[in-house]
């Protein structure tokens, strides 16, 4: 279990604004809650659970307001299945410059709904499962450059196929100039945005003019931009988005209730939103789980013997156990629209609240030996769809979601397959942050040993 030394208790009940109490909060200041969530997330949320119990508040700068973060499942199904609630303060601040004012990831209310709507079809069914050759040859590529016998951090490398996976079946660029400068381009955007500290540098240097890293910053979105609205004016002329398999096409294809089409700009900031939120999450959910697989000698040879069997379902299982253990974004918070009342905790409409994901995935009354790598349990019984929640939930569960996990299998089975993977060291993976995820901070190293042939491809 993760602990460190006990959180100070502040004395008498937290207020908000209008004076109505809310779930205490540890007594250190703000700037000391905002540096241990941004830099030590877990243990501090266990030493706060550990002392308030299921229910707490924390203060971060740039907030007015406290987030209350909450773990029960019934707290979390109350709050996800009120559709008028909205998003909390911060994402704005954070996400807006990158993916823009247009992005799913911002949008609210029926606009949200509109492109919600109109974005989901890609990532389900048969469109969807017709990427696996790409993905399949991208990790292919990807595992031949390998080097034998030598230890590499695997997370890169996973970044490296998340991307090609973006670049190629989201953006629909395959070959040619314009892909290499994209992939360099958005891996330096990537970088710049992917630590705490630059994010508090650059949140400063905002306020202060837009100088210094800032400005590098947007130069370098505006050399994105650049590419991605050529690529986007390319294909309005060359038409023919059915006879294309990317997703960039389906969604120029696609209409709105009302007839209408994306403009350049939605398309422009749902690319963006669609690499912020499918890179680097995939990748490091699929760094966590060789960290976790590679440590845990019996779940690995199971899973090998179900991929030699050409059965997929001990592999869901271990994907939605790494997910629960180690869930890649720690918040997916609402402002409350109207008040939320479940199970003695009463919250007033205004008031800032988000589950803890890491926090309501090791309970022990919903998960015995939460902190186990234990694929089995998904095999058992699935728990509560409000105690698993590692693409959020509601209206604003991730879109990708169903891709992600896709997307993982295939990476997972091409691997396992075709390499003989080993753990560097030991010791279980320390939590880095990098961007809004939960990374392993050495990036789990490994080293290969063997390495055998690629299957013959899938059909189309």
């Amino acid at each position: 279990m993760l602990t460190t030394g006990e959180a100070e208790h502040r004395p008498g009940p937290l207020c908000d604004p209008v004076g109505v109490a809310l779930p205490p909060e540890p007594k250190s200041s703000t700037l000391v809650q905002t540096l241990r969530w941004s830099f030590r997330p877990l243990p501090f949320m266990q030493e706060c659970r550990e002392r308030y119990g299921d229910n707490f508040s924390v203060k971060f700068l740039s907030f007015k307001s406290p987030m209350v973060m909450i773990s029960d499942p019934a707290a979390i199904k109350a709050l996800y299945t009120e559709r008028e609630h909205g998003l909390p303060p911060g994402r704005d601040i954070v996400l807006t410059p990158i993916v823009g004012e247009r992005s799913l990831l911002v949008l609210q209310g029926a606009d949200h709904l509109a492109h919600r709507k109109l974005m989901l079809p890609p990532f389900h069914g048969e469109r969807m499962r017709s990427y696996e050759p790409i993905v399949e040859e991208i990790v292919d590529a990807e595992v031949d450059s390998w080097p034998l016998d030598e230890e590499f951090a695997i997370h890169p490398r996973m970044q490296a196929v998340t991307l090609e996976v973006i670049l190629r079946v989201v953006f629909g660029v395959a070959d040619g100039p314009r892909l290499e400068r994209l992939r360099v381009v958005l891996t330096k955007v990537l970088e710049e945005t992917a630590s705490p500290f630059a994010q508090l540098i650059g949140l400063a240097s905002r306020r202060f003019g837009g100088r210094g890293p800032w400005a590098k910053f947007e130069a370098q979105l505006e050399a994105v931009d650049e590419l991605l609205y050529a690529e986007i004016a390319e294909r309005r002329v060359e038409g023919g988005f059915e006879e294309r398999d990317d997703i960039l096409s389906a969604l120029m294809a696609a209409r709105f209730e009302d007839g209408g089409e994306m403009s350049e700009t939605d398309l422009r900031d749902q690319l963006m939103t669609l690499l912020l939120a499918g890179h680097e999450t995939t990748a490091t959910a699929l760094a966590w789980t060789f960290d976790l697989l590679l440590r845990h000698p019996e779940p690995m040879a199971r899973l090998r013997e179900s991929l030699e069997a050409g059965e997929d379902e001990y592999m869901r299982a271990v994907i939605s156990e790494s997910l629960r253990l180690r869930p890649v974004v720690p918040l997916a918070g609402r402002r409350l629209a109207k008040d939320l009342a479940v199970d003695g905790l009463e919250l007033p409409a205004g008031t800032d609240v988000t589950p803890a994901i890491w926090l309501a995935h090791t309970r022990a009354d919903v998960y015995p030996e939460p902190f186990a790598f234990r694929p089995e349990r998904f095999l058992e019984e699935a728990p509560d769809t409000y105690a698993w929640i590692p693409f959020g939930g509601g209206i604003r569960r991730c879109i990708g979601a169903s891709f992600a996990e896709f997307e993982m299998r295939i990476v997972l089975r091409e691997v396992l397959t075709r390499c003989e993977l080993h753990k560097a060291s030991p010791a279980p993976e320390k939590i880095g942050r990098r961007n809004i995820t939960l990374s392993p901070k050495d990036g789990t190293p490994v080293v290969l040993t063997a390495r055998h042939a690629a299957r013959e491809p899938v059909a189309a």
